[in-house]
């Protein structure tokens, strides 16, 4: 039987959230509009995809056999977007950055408004994730990540290796000790569920018994925080053109092996072909690259 792409997209967000409510938000639907479709669809095919539980869900025997066709599916019809798109003269309209959270508050936000005003009919969309969305189906169109392309299908554009610094308050930085070290200092992290994302596994490793002194799982939350004294976080230590003025000033502190990383930007190949994405790709290669002089 035919299977609508539509159910397709469905299928596979459950298959790799191992959620109903997680595919939800992923397609932006309505929970109860996926719990039907997920019904319809099944009941088309005459046997259950998933199993569930109190966990999420998990799939079948059947469900396994579709994964992976699926997974291709969503990778061609990336392609096919991209290819219809290349024929495009001159750049416009909307082009997807994924980035971290951190990123696209300090960098993206404004690097988006100075491309508007130098190309008016270009939009670019900021997508904000604390996980890598898949660039070969066309989930976004550029990201800025932590590490390189592994795959075939991708390219990195160029790289920006940066310095990592503690950010707090000169305040909060006169209540240490004199010679304070990483130790001494309160440290604001990342709750659950992102408690594996850096830099709570760097403390951890750095500082015997560590605990932070404060944490949540919204960046936004931990920089009002560290703006308000209670402590420090660790961010890049990039001196960029759009910078806002802030409060935080760097701490004088060792970050040791973790105290530079490097950012890359990476796109589907054929991605570049499409004169709207060719353009902000080439925009944000020479932002890097001047910020490496700053």
């Amino acid at each position: 039987m035919d299977i609508p792409w539509d159910d397709v997209q469905l299928f596979l967000a459950i298959a790799e959230t191992h959620s109903i409510s997680s595919a939800a938000k992923r397609l932006r639907l309505g929970q109860p509009t996926v719990s039907r479709r997920l019904a319809q669809l099944e009941y088309a095919l005459g046997y259950a995809l998933f199993r569930r539980d109190v966990t999420g869900t998990s799939l079948t025997t059947e469900g396994e056999r579709l994964l992976l066709p699926a997974q291709r599916m969503a990778e061609w019809a990336g392609e096919i977007a991209r290819a219809a798109s290349s024929t495009e003269r001159t750049p416009s309209g909307k082009v997807r950055i994924a980035a971290a959270p951190g990123v696209g508050v300090d960098f993206l936000a404004p690097f988006a408004a100075w491309v508007r005003d130098r190309y008016p009919k270009l939009r670019i969309e900021v997508l904000t994730s604390y996980h890598y969305l898949d660039l070969a189906r066309g989930e976004a169109d550029l990201a800025l990540r932590m590490r390189p392309s592994a795959s075939d299908d991708l390219t990195t554009v160029t790289s920006f290796e940066h310095a990592n610094a503690a950010f707090a308050t000169p305040g909060y930085i006169k209540t240490l000790k004199k010679g304070y070290g990483i130790a001494d200092v309160g440290w604001i992290c990342w709750a659950p569920p992102y408690q594996d994302l850096a830099p709570n596994p760097q403390l951890e490793a750095l500082i015997p018994n560590f605990v932070p002194s404060f944490t949540s799982d919204n960046f936004l939350v931990q920089w009002r925080a560290a703006e308000s004294g209670m402590g420090a976080f660790i961010m890049g230590n990039v001196k960029h053109r759009f910078a806002a003025p802030s409060a935080l000033v760097p701490l004088d502190l060792d970050l040791g092996p973790y105290s530079r990383s490097t950012l890359h930007l990476v796109c589907a190949k054929s991605a570049l072909d499409i004169p709207r994405v060719r353009t902000v790709a080439d925009l944000l290669a020479a932002e890097l690259n001047r910020a490496k002089k700053r």
